[in-house]
């Protein structure tokens, strides 16, 4: 099971979010398997198309992911993930 780290900002809206671990081939299934936990959460994560918002990186380890409109990347059963939120401003 991959093991799913979250930006903390996101417990605003979903507060019993938290560090899981979950089964997922992709990053899209990932993400898929985190929506049905937490109704809503990945709309925060990905456009209408499924593709990874310009303000979200999602990292498999060190890496990030380098398929951000399809999130066809491929997840071990001892990978981390984490979701965070850019941030940018001044």
């Amino acid at each position: 099971m991959a093991r799913v780290v979250l930006t903390p900002h996101l417990r605003r809206f979903f507060t019993r979010l938290e560090e899981s671990h979950l089964v997922a081939g992709t990053v899209a299934e990932l993400v898929a398997a985190l929506d049905r936990q937490h109704p809503g959460l990945a709309a925060y994560i990905v456009d209408e198309r499924g593709s990874l918002r310009r303000h979200v990186n999602i990292f498999i380890g060190e890496e990030p992911v380098a398929d951000r409109e399809r999130l066809g990347d491929t997840l071990g059963p001892d990978d981390t993930v984490y979701i965070l939120q850019a941030l940018s401003g001044g």
